[in-house]
């Protein structure tokens, strides 16, 4: 999960083709947050935690479906697209807090460098160092990360921050469009037998 290449930016393009008539929709649908039942089975179906699924919104920007998924075990990672600067906005959530004293501590995400400096207005914290800066939002437990990459404007960064919410219905539909629906079924086993649960007994040689 580290910045995206040429490659990804491409299928990023894609998706943002084949999704843009399920984003307008998302853009004109209502900000009032989906039920917290309907986003715990939808988030819960692929491995998510349901305090840990949150979206936001830059115009510009349309959220990439092929991009979301799991990240940190049990946080969600998406990333919305900008089609004509290329700009990369990524929101990626985990458990945790934030402090005065524990933020410069924390590497960037996409530089280990040391020497973070450290801002914050309530719940949102501008991070930044020589090598780059990102916004991390602290909310009920939660540490939400927006990084942006391909020379992301840095107005657009924290307007992604500060527009940091819980998904409505229609986007709780589109962030969840290209992942399965439930896990895996069992792969099946020709070789077991249909009565019982005996493993599969070979063939008597003709030793025995």
């Amino acid at each position: 999960m580290r910045s995206a290449s040429a490659r990804g930016i491409t299928a990023f393009s894609m998706s943002i083709v084949l999704a843009s008539l399920a984003a307008s929709v998302v853009g004109c649908a209502s900000a009032v947050p989906a039920d917290p039942d309907t986003i715990a089975q939808r988030a819960t179906a692929v491995g998510m935690s349901p305090d840990l699924v949150y979206v936001t919104a830059v115009d510009g920007y349309d959220l990439a479906p092929q991009s979301v998924g799991l990240t940190g075990g049990a946080g969600i990672s998406a990333s919305w697209f900008n089609g004509q600067t290329g700009g990369i906005l990524t929101v990626r959530t985990d458990r945790g807090t934030l402090t005065p004293e524990t933020c410069p501590e924390m590497p960037l995400w996409d530089t280990l460098d040391a020497g973070v400096a450290c801002s914050n207005e309530g719940d949102i914290w501008h991070r930044f160092s020589d090598s780059g800066e990102e916004y991390m939002v602290a909310r009920d437990g939660v540490l939400i990360l927006v990084t942006g990459t391909n020379l992301t404007d840095p107005s657009d960064l924290e307007a992604a921050a500060e527009a940091v919410r819980l998904p409505s219905d229609a986007e709780l539909d589109l962030l969840f469009s290209d992942l399965p629906a439930g896990p895996a079924p069992p792969i099946e086993r020709g070789d077991l037998p249909e009565n019982g649960d005996g493993a599969p007994i070979d063939p008597t040689g003709p030793g025995g």
